[in-house]
This record gives structure tokens, sequence and C-alpha cells, in this order.
């Protein structure tokens, strides 16, 4: 009788956990098409602290080729010659605190990643759902819709942030990478997120900093002739309807935009610090520390920077076990980096279709095509001239159970439009990448 009783209440113990974090997305298969955590009930009886991890081990067979024929050591355009293996396994570590009533702290490390492989944290933040400490009527209707986070989090702009794979958390994304023009960064910062019905209106204000610095920029220094020498809050805000019809067919569309007058150096395209997972390609040197970012472009738009991006999201499901899903993101970045007068734009276009199968939707096959052209500015005595970059992705994966899945994804990505002297120039590479996961 005692073990039964003792057993009721671990059942009971797990279930209030649940409730408890239901505000904070899950990190497993739970967590797909998850955007902006939904307003749900409260319920608190005591502090409560969560662990989690997410690790992911990969296996590649990539190839690439350029315009400047075999691997020459002393020729910095031509490619290292790649061979098949294991690429390093990346691991997060997540704590998660419900410390009031409605009152939550994310906070999350990396165990190692490609670009560091110590441990070091990501970033961490308050999530508050109401406002226990503040004794006015008002404030408890205002937070009946609203939602607060202040820390240093994954900015909110665009949609393609919940569905990309951050070093060991790869879950979320039903193929190997991210976009070409990875649109991430986490910044110190506020952001309120209002949801009225099916609507949700997000305003956030951040530092517009990957890494915060204190000192003034001298703008008579030549490397910053064109900065303003400030450090510019960034301001983001978006706009997104999201409405589940009827058991069949949910649609999601939403707009967003990202703005800074001036930055010590924006990293909002080149702010992931975990790596790529097409390891390898497109260096003339080995993978390390500081050729983590394989596959990815990032235009350079580091001072004064203005992004906008539109995101719609389908899943039909016309039978039990069944289901097509759309995700497309259509793109365009206005901006300079410090040294610059002249503004540039980057457009990038990302369309990808996904049919999940099997009694849970534990299967599925997709396909990704990924377009960016960047106008980029003229470097090293080379006119300016615009980057042309597409990849067509065809991926499946199987979530053997909700903590656990593997996925794999043949993968092809050319290049046009860089100087003769370029190690992209008529470069390409293509093969097929295996992952294996795990997340709890």
């Amino acid at each position: 009788m005692k073990m039964k009783k003792r057993s009721l209440l671990t059942v009971v113990a797990i279930l209030t956990t649940c409730v408890a974090f239901a505000q904070l997305r899950q990190t497993n298969k739970d967590g797909i098409n998850v955007f902006e955590t939904p307003k749900t009930d409260t319920e608190f009886d005591g502090l409560k602290v969560k662990i989690g991890g997410a690790l992911t081990l990969p296996y590649t067979t990539l190839d690439h080729s350029n315009a400047h024929g075999e691997y020459e050591s002393d020729n910095p355009s031509t490619l290292l010659p790649l061979t098949n293996n294991f690429g390093l396994p990346q691991a997060n570590l997540f704590i998660k605190s419900n410390l009031a009533d409605g009152i939550y702290l994310n906070f999350e490390l990396y165990l190692a990643s490609r670009h560091h492989n110590e441990t070091w944290v990501k970033g961490g933040f308050l999530q508050m759902e109401k406002l226990p400490f503040l004794p006015w009527d008002f404030v408890d209707e205002l937070m009946e819709f609203t939602t607060i986070k202040v820390g240093q989090f994954d900015v909110n702009y665009g949609d393609a942030h919940f569905r990309r794979s951050d070093g060991g958390l790869t879950f979320y994304n039903p193929f190997m990478e991210n976009h070409i023009m990875d649109e991430f960064a986490t910044e110190i910062g506020a952001e309120v997120d209002v949801h009225l019905g099916d609507f949700t209106l997000v305003g956030a204000v951040t530092n517009g900093q990957l890494n915060p610095a204190l000192q003034k920029i001298d703008t008579t220094q030549e490397t910053n002739k064109y900065s303003n020498g400030k450090m510019n809050p960034a301001l983001i805000g978006k706009l997104a309807y999201d409405k589940r019809f009827n058991e069949q067919f949910r649609l999601r569309v939403s707009g967003s935009g990202y703005y800074t007058a001036g930055s010590y150096r924006n990293t909002l395209f080149g702010g992931d610090r975990t790596g790529s997972n097409y390891y390898g390609v497109m260096y003339h040197v080995a993978p390390s520390s500081s050729t983590f970012t394989n596959g990815r472009f990032n235009p350079g738009l580091t001072d004064r920077l203005s992004a906008l991006m539109g995101n719609l999201f389908l899943k039909y499901s016309p039978v039990n076990g069944v289901s097509f899903e759309s995700f497309t993101t259509l793109e365009q970045a206005k901006g300079r980096s410090a040294s610059e007068k002249d503004l540039r734009t980057a457009n990038q276009f990302v369309t990808d279709l996904v049919v999940r199968f099997g009694a849970d939707e534990q299967f599925y096959v997709g396909a990704r095509y990924n377009i960016l052209k960047a106008d980029m500015a003229a470097a090293g005595g080379t006119p300016a001239y615009t980057a042309d970059i597409s990849r067509t992705a065809i991926a499946a994966g199987w979530y053997m159970t909700k903590n656990i899945m593997a996925k794999v994804e043949y993968v092809k990505q050319n290049y046009d439009g860089f100087p003769g002297n370029s190690i992209y120039s008529d470069a390409q590479f293509d093969g097929l990448t295996l992952a294996g996961s795990i997340a709890f």
C-alpha cells in the first residue's frame, strides 16, 4: 500500500512539474512548430527546478570544389580535401525554474560546440506571465494577455529562429542546417508579447550586440569613419496571426522587423556561437573554432541595419497520422559595416515542404530550397559584386521516441557571382549528412 501511495505521489509530482513548466517551450518533439509561447493558466506550489539537455552526433560525407582546382597549401583560394567521418558532437544544458506564480527562469549553457569546446553560457531570461509582486488589479488584468521577457535571449525577429538547429538542440529543424543567411543572435533586452485571440503582437528593445561593449567608439578612427560612434539600441517588432481552423488545418502568417541606427558590432547574421552542421566545407584550412560557419554566408551588415521578414506556415492533416507542412521565408536586409558609407541589400527566399506520417507522426520526409542574393562591397582592389548562393536539401527523419531522433539529408549548394580570386568562385558542395539526437 505504501509503495502504491509513493508511486501515486511521484506521478502527481511529475504532472505538476509538467504544468509548472508549460509556459517554457519543450526541448523535445513536443516543441516542434511552437512559436511564441501561448498564454495559458499557471499554477505554483513552491520553487521547482528542471534540468534538461540536448546532444547531437553528426556524420558527414560531403565534398566540395571551386574554380581554383586541386588543393595547394600555399594557395588560400583552394579547398581542403575532405573525408567521411563523424563531426564534433555538440551538447546543450537547460536549467528551467518556476520561481513564483507565473514567473520562470530559462537558463542555457553550451556544454560543447564547434566554436567553443569548453562549457560556457548562452544566455538566460525571466519570463513573466504574471506580476504577483505588484498589488494593482489593472496589472493582473493586463497580464491575462501579456508575456514579458527580460534578460539575454534569442531576438524574436522573424519565425525562422523557432525552427533552426542550435548546437546540440536539433529537434525543431527537420533539416540538417539553418538558412544560408542565418538570422540568429542573443542580445540583452526586454520583450513584450501581447496575445489577442489569434493575433500576437511583439515589441522588443535590445542592446543590439552579442558581446556588450562599454567603450565609446572614436569616430575619427579610419575603421569607424562612417559609424556614428554610439551604442544604439535595436528595435524589434512583429505581428503574427496563428489560427487552428479545425483538427486538419493550421495557418500562421507573420511579419517582423529589426532596426538599429548603428552598432559597435551587430551580429544578427553572425550571432551563432555553436556552428554549422555542414562540417568542413568551403574552407582552405581544417575545421577549428574559427572555421565553424560552413555553408552559411554573412553579408557583413554589422553597423547600421534594417531587416524585414515575412513568414508563412501551413499545416494540413487530411487523415489521422499524416500531415503536410510548409514553411516559407521572405527576407530583405539593408545596411552597412562601420567602414562603409553606402547601404547594401541582401535578399533571401526559403521554402520547405515536410510530410509527416506514422501513428504519432514519428516519420517525415522533406525538401527545402534556399536562395540568397547579397550586394557586397569592394575589397582588396576587387570591384563590388553580387553574391548569388542557392541550396537544395532533401531530408528524412525518425523520432524513435519524443526524446530520441535520427535524420539524414542530401544537400547541394552552388555559389555564383563571386570574384575570380574568391574561395567561392564557381564553388559548390554536395553530399550526405546524418545525425542522431537526444533531447529531454
